[in-house]
Parts: C-alpha cells; sequence; structure tokens
C-alpha cells in the first residue's frame, strides 16, 4: 500500500480542498436523521417551524434542505465557491450568501437560530462566538452538531485504523484533531460565554461499497492528497470491505454530536 507525503498538508488547503470536489460530497456524504432536529428543538426549547434559521458552511445543503423541510425560513452562508454552486444547482429557491462564520454577513439580532452542520471547526471561536451573539435574537440558538463514525462498530473500527495508518494518524492524534475538539463544550467556546446542552444521536444508512468509498474520499484528509496519491489506498479499502460484505453493501452507523446553546 502506497503512503502519502508528510507532513500533512495545511489546514487552509483542507477547507479549500471541498470545493473541487462539491458534487461527490453532495452525493455521497451521509445525511441526518429526523431525530437530530427534534433534540435541535428540545435544548432549544422552541420550534423550527416558522423560525428564521442561518445555516453558516452550509456547503452543498445536506443540512439546510432538511432545515427547511421542517419548515424553517432558511438562508445558508458558505464560504467556498464550488460549494455554493453545487448548493445552487441542488437548491435553488433557497437564498445563500458567500460568507463565513467568523464574519456573518448578517444584520445584528436578525436569527432565531445558527446551525453548524460539520463546519463550527472551521471557524476561530474567538471571532465566530462574538459573532453568533450579534446574529442571534434574545432566546435565539446556536446549533452545533457533526456526524461521527460508531466506534464501537468492529468493521468500522478496523477501517478507521486502516485510514489513520495511511494518514499516518494514531489514536493520540486523533483525540487532538479539531472535529473532536470542536465537539466538546469547552472548546468549542472557549471564552465560556456559551452555556452548551450535548446530546448525541445514533443512526446508521445503508449503501453500496462504492459510496462507502466515494464518502471516504470526500473527507479533508484525502482530498487534499489527490487520486493519484489516494488511488491504492482506496483500491485495497475496497478490497477489505467486499472480503467482508460480499453482497456489495455496508450499514454505516453514526452518533451525531449535538451541542445547543441559547443567547439569553
Amino acid at each position: 500500500m502506497t503512503s502519502p507525503p508528510s507532513p500533512a498538508s495545511p489546514h487552509a488547503a483542507r477547507a479549500h480542498s471541498f470545493n473541487a470536489a462539491a458534487a461527490q460530497y453532495a452525493a455521497n456524504r451521509p445525511s441526518y436523521p429526523p431525530a437530530l432536529f427534534d433534540a435541535v428543538e428540545a435544548l432549544a426549547a422552541r420550534s423550527l417551524a416558522g423560525a428564521t434559521v442561518v445555516d453558516v458552511g452550509a456547503g452543498t445543503g445536506i443540512s439546510t434542505g432538511l432545515l427547511e423541510a421542517r419548515g424553517a425560513d432558511v438562508l445558508a452562508v458558505e464560504p467556498g465557491p464550488g460549494m455554493a454552486a453545487e448548493f445552487r444547482r441542488t437548491h435553488p429557491r433557497i437564498p445563500i450568501v458567500r460568507g463565513s462564520g467568523d464574519a456573518l454577513p448578517l444584520a445584528s439580532a436578525s436569527a432565531d437560530f445558527l446551525t453548524y452542520a460539520q463546519s463550527w471547526h472551521w471557524t476561530d471561536p474567538s471571532h465566530s462566538v462574538p459573532e453568533a451573539l450579534r446574529v442571534l435574537r434574545p432566546g435565539g440558538a446556536l446549533a452545533l452538531w457533526w456526524n461521527t463514525e460508531a466506534l464501537d462498530v468492529p468493521w468500522i473500527a478496523a477501517a478507521a485504523r486502516r485510514a489513520e495508518r495511511f494518514l499516518h494518524r494514531d489514536q493520540e492524534a486523533e483525540k487532538n484533531d479539531s472535529i473532536a475538539r470542536a465537539t466538546h463544550a469547552l472548546t468549542a467556546d472557549p471564552s465560556g460565554r456559551l452555556a452548551f446542552g450535548h446530546r448525541q444521536v445514533r443512526w446508521s444508512r445503508r449503501i453500496p461499497v462504492d459510496t462507502r468509498l466515494a464518502n471516504i474520499g470526500s473527507h479533508s484528509p484525502f482530498l487534499v492528497l489527490g487520486e493519484a496519491t489516494t488511488g491504492a489506498f482506496f483500491a485495497e479499502e475496497r478490497n477489505h470491505l467486499l472480503e467482508a460484505f460480499p453482497e456489495g453493501s455496508v450499514e454505516e452507523t453514526y452518533v451525531v454530536e449535538l451541542l445547543v446553546a441559547t443567547r439569553s
């Protein structure tokens, strides 16, 4: 199996890597279960239906479309041109503006909810926390969530270890990963200005092996390496999965880590 170059690519390169792979991202990334939005409403003590919701780092609109389906009046904010173009293609009726959580292009006290699906860890909390407090109305809620793989499922844990070896990561490094750190309230807001409630929502989806591979390939550590470097890894990973699942499909299990804080 070939190995990627070291050291790892810079954070900025990872953030921009999604733009060239927006269609792959939209087609293969997991969605979110209805129970997640039930939990958002429970922790926020208010309904999404009829609320003004700003989905920040909206990407291709996976969460944005689900928020609209819950009856929210949604505006998307997305910094990446490639992701925004894919968003407009798949969600032509939902408005989208270019911007980031560190400098929201929004009026003060204009939103009932700010949501960040898989995107808070790309912000700088020293900027994004004050921006959230500025844009939220009194009683409004900041909701952050991440799909994380259920590592108590043996085949998922084995696949994660293979990916870690390829990417020159280990378990200790993984604990310090930006996403893992962001899912904890103290690091989501180091200033301590926000009091987060926390929920976990477990769910799963059954997909073809090739969708599984395309999903993993849409993650930034693999995108920045390029197909020439990752091709041998994914060919070998496909063999591993087909050996374990000769019928050609897998059940991916996720635990959504959810943090919600309200503006007093």
